[in-house]
């Protein structure tokens, strides 16, 4: 269960709202024990975006940024998830929201296991090389 995650940013929200899930008791767990977490500047700002209090947003920001922060070249980043999608949409397949082609290109460029509660991940990952 130690492998290192990238999470999502519907998992964070479960978490900072203390709503329960097979995810975010996971997430819980790998907090607790020091395992190997990262977000990357999507998932940052995705989950930012929707803190309405000031507060909250500074504590959250916080917590957000003392984890493993991948922060590789936005434009190769770029790139790289257009051309995933595209590799998706020839195969038939449409993912909803960009972000998550970039959001998995991380994943994939860091050999990282994405925690999410989104089925499209589960579409590009067992996608993404055939």
């Amino acid at each position: 269960m130690s492998e290192p995650i990238i999470v999502d940013k519907s998992i964070w929200i479960s978490f900072f709202h203390g709503v329960e899930s097979p995810q975010s008791k996971k997430l819980t767990k790998y907090i607790e024990l020091d395992y190997p977490i990262y977000v990357c500047p999507t998932i940052i700002q995705e989950v930012l975006q929707g803190v309405r209090n000031d507060k909250q947003y500074r504590v959250i920001k916080e917590n957000l940024l003392a984890f493993n922060i991948l922060n590789d070249d936005g434009v190769k980043m770029a790139i790289s998830a257009a051309n995933l999608y595209r590799k998706l949409r020839k195969k038939g397949l449409t993912i909803r929201k960009s972000n998550d082609c970039l959001i998995a290109q991380y994943a994939i460029d860091h050999s990282l296991t994405i925690l999410h509660q989104d089925r499209d991940f589960d579409l590009i990952m067992n996608n993404h090389t055939k």
